[in-house]
């Protein structure tokens, strides 16, 4: 692919922002924007990234930065025509229009009582990787930075004992609130996913040491005695179990004094 063009490119995006309220009319710009930057040396026949299960135009990063910098501030002022666009691009069925989709509803206010409702439908049909993280993450951000009392009900919900269904949701949308260097009330959250560990299946091994690497890296000392506590009074095999299983992916320290505590068990 010859490298692009970023004048043509920024005259393209901008059309794209001046049919933000028209969406038959934006996808029909935007299926032939995308079309034009494919590179067809990458393109399998099937039009399926290795790292998606959904058909992608392998579009570069730049092109779809440059769209979503163009409508950031257009959803943020127009919530009813951005969750509009957003429905259509997601119908759209491809990579980049689901990701589109989901950059736009992490710039609606999170006031917008339809935005909840996209999300947890989106999240549960959704089996894409990449557009699942945009999900529970980027689209969360208005909810997680400007409500974080309803970021956490929402959660909550989601890490509810009988909801299993939900629980990667859950673990997945707490990890950029932990990571948040700003973010210091830990304790609600080893409280949410204390259940959840205790519990889990083995398909959210995954998720679960994600989310305890990052609690170590914030902070290890609380990390450390939660976990350890946890080991001592629970009466589930399984949660030896899950443990043993992400000891090798811990920190040699933290590794260490886990698997002291488990083998006293």
């Amino acid at each position: 692919m010859p490298a692009i063009n970023l004048a043509k490119l920024n005259k393209e995006a901008a059309r794209l922002a001046d049919l933000f309220g028209e969406p038959a009319a934006f996808i029909r710009e935007l299926r032939e924007m995308l079309e034009s930057y494919v590179n067809r040396t990458l393109r399998t026949r099937d039009a399926v990234a290795a790292a998606s299960t959904l058909p992608t135009y392998r579009t570069p990063g730049v092109i779809l930065r440059r769209i979503e910098s163009e409508l950031s501030p257009l959803a943020k002022e127009n919530a009813d025509q951005a969750l509009e666009l957003a429905d259509q691009l997601w119908d759209e069925g491809y990579l980049e229009t689901h990701l589109l989709a989901a950059f736009l509803l992490g710039h609606i206010s999170p006031k917008e009582e339809r935005l909840l409702a996209r999300l947890t439908v989106w999240t549960q049909k959704v089996r894409d990787p990449n557009v699942r993280t945009s999900l529970l993450t980027h689209s969360l951000a208005r909810l997680r930075k400007e409500t974080p009392e309803d970021f956490l009900a929402l959660v909550t919900e989601w890490l509810y004992p009988h909801r299993e269904q939900f629980w990667s949701n859950g673990l997945q949308a707490l990890l950029p609130l932990i990571k948040n260097p700003t973010f210091e009330n830990l304790p609600p959250i080893f409280n949410l996913i204390e259940p959840v560990i205790e519990e889990a299946p083995t398909l959210l091994q995954k998720d679960i040491q994600n989310i305890i690497l990052a609690l170590y890296q914030d902070a290890p000392t609380e990390t450390s005695y939660f976990l350890k506590s946890l080991v001592k009074k629970s009466e589930n095999p399984k949660t030896k179990i899950l443990l043993r299983r992400i000891l090798p992916s811990l920190p040699t320290p933290f590794q260490e004094s886990l698997q002291k505590e488990l083998k006293s068990r």
